[in-house]
């Protein structure tokens, strides 16, 4: 049974009027339930109010000291090293071997949960989940393109009053993009989806108006992978309805190497193309609305067929070319420079 609340007087107090009342004549069952204790609860008192100090109440025991602010100052300069720094065969830091860190460091044994909350409230550490970063990717390289490049790109798009066109494309699948959600304990949901690769490919780009730097989505579907033909349809029409413009796109095949992409940009000087850098997903804001679509609102989606998934890609898509601050969200998350966005 666990220790009795209250001072170490008051609980001495009550012990002795226990035994007294015992000593009075009272039965045990009755003191104890009079008290709220087990009747042999009260059998002890007496047995100990025989022996010197016997009825002593022992001080509440002290929580172990846990770790101090300059322990965890420490911790964190740990953990900021990376788990490989420390004998992990991978960058995870997850509580059990946060708490495994801390015995090793600090010689204090915690449960990982607490671990857990410690992380949470005292360091303001949160579950996240990394991104990917391509061994290929030439951060100096890409340094230079965005301090120099790009800025050059944007005045040079603004100088002969053009839109700025971000452009990517991607895919919309049956099979769902699964993404973690609540449930109960021990009932994981499992959705019912096709387990084949019907899709529809995506083509989009966010432009940013000329003068007013006012961020607009345009997009198509298509029941193919996407082809020089298509870049070449899609810019065509993006042409004839806003007139100049500056793409930037990455270095797939289907862009500026494509030979029909070539030779309609050949017929068209006023559409410039420049390319990213190599590998910086991170750069293009028309990844922010596949992100946005794909991982957030389409996540977990088990769609019956292509036709009840056309609906809603497209439902998502117009939701998002209705919503200008998620565009310039977007656009300003890639810390891109000299971008002007209307407010």
């Amino acid at each position: 049974m666990s220790r009795s609340t209250g001072t170490t007087d008051e609980l001495e107090r009550r012990r002795k009027r226990a035994v007294q009342a015992v000593t009075d004549g009272e039965s045990r069952k009755t003191v104890a339930e009079v008290l709220g204790v087990h009747y042999k609860t009260v059998a002890r008192w007496v047995r100990q109010a025989r022996m010197p100090g016997g009825l002593d109440a022992k001080p509440p025991r002290r929580p172990e000291p846990g770790l101090s602010d300059a322990d965890l100052r420490k911790l964190e300069g740990l953990l900021t090293e990376g788990a490989k720094a420390h004998g992990w065969h991978n960058e995870l830091w997850t509580a059990a071997r946060v708490a495994r860190l801390i015995e090793r460091e600090f010689g204090l044994d915690h449960h990982p949960e607490h671990v857990r909350k410690v992380l949470e409230r005292r360091l303001g550490w949160t579950s996240q989940k990394p991104r990917r970063k391509a061994r290929e990717r030439d951060d100096k390289e890409v340094a230079r393109w965005v301090g120099d490049e790009f800025p050059r790109i944007v005045r040079e798009a603004w100088r002969r009053s053009a839109y700025l066109v971000f452009l990517d494309e991607s895919g919309f699948f049956l099979t769902p993009t699964v993404r973690r959600t609540l449930a109960p304990r021990g009932k994981t949901p499992v959705p019912k989806s096709w387990d084949r690769r019907d899709r529809w490919s995506a083509i989009s780009c966010v432009a940013l108006s000329p003068v007013a730097g006012r961020p607009g989505l345009y997009s198509d579907l298509l029941d193919h992978n996407v082809r020089g033909e298509d870049v070449v349809t899609f810019l065509a029409e993006l042409r004839r309805r806003l007139g100049r413009l500056t793409v930037v796109w990455d270095r797939n095949q289907i862009h500026s190497k494509s030979r029909a992409v070539r030779a309609w940009l050949a017929d068209h000087p006023d559409v410039a193309a420049d390319d990213f850098p190599g590998y910086v997903p991170d750069l293009n804001p028309d990844e922010g609305v596949w992100g946005w679509t794909k991982y957030g609102r389409l996540a977990n989606l088990a769609a019956d067929d292509k036709d009840v998934l056309w609906d809603h890609v497209v439902d998502e898509l117009i939701t998002v070319k209705h919503r200008p601050d998620l565009l310039r969200g977007f656009i300003q998350q890639t810390g891109l420079p000299g971008v002007t966005l209307a407010a």
